[in-house]
């Protein structure tokens, strides 16, 4: 439980994170996994917050395709980012 304030207390606090359009997964992954290292968080911690194991958060942060998308936008969700679909060039 304490771990979850944590995590809950670091995304509150919105450390700053630069606007990064992920246009691969290994692009989202990458973002992901910055602001995971930002948070100071290991990606065990992020697992166990977002109930899944550590080995998926390493393939997410890695690029692989075959993480659901779910998972991919709950992880996202709880680190503190928001995923915006808007038309390119905008």
């Amino acid at each position: 439980m304490l771990l979850i304030a944590r995590i809950c207390a670091c995304a509150r606090a919105m450390l700053p994170i630069t606007t990064m359009i992920a246009q691969t997964p290994a692009e989202f992954g990458r973002a992901v996994g910055a602001r995971r290292r930002e948070l100071g968080l290991t990606q065990e911690e992020l697992a166990g917050v977002t109930g899944v194991n550590r080995r998926v958060v390493g393939e997410f942060e890695a690029g692989k395709i075959t993480v659901r998308l779910g998972i991919a936008m709950e992880l996202a969700r709880s680190l503190g980012l928001d995923i915006e679909l808007r038309p390119r060039g905008r």
